[in-house]
């Protein structure tokens, strides 16, 4: 740990209990929001690489009515 976020760390200690739960949740969403933008652009690569496939025929699209049976009968 470097010596300035053992600074930041102690400092944060010395803060009421409400206070550091506030930090905490804090930084907890900031860690959520850099998750979720990650897995964003994650999501948009798969989506673009799906769509290539679908567009130059390597793969098939299957019907949602198909996909959804399928998925209720499974469920069974």
């Amino acid at each position: 740990m470097s010596i300035e976020l053992k600074k930041i760390a102690d400092d944060a200690l010395k803060l009421s209990t409400r206070a550091r739960a506030r930090l905490a949740q804090r930084l907890i969403r900031s860690l959520e929001e850099t998750r979720e933008l990650e897995a964003e652009r994650e999501w948009l690569v798969e989506i673009e690489r799906r769509s290539v496939e679908l567009k130059s025929g390597k793969v098939k699209g299957v019907p949602a009515g198909k996909v959804f049976k399928k998925a209720r009968e499974a469920l069974r």
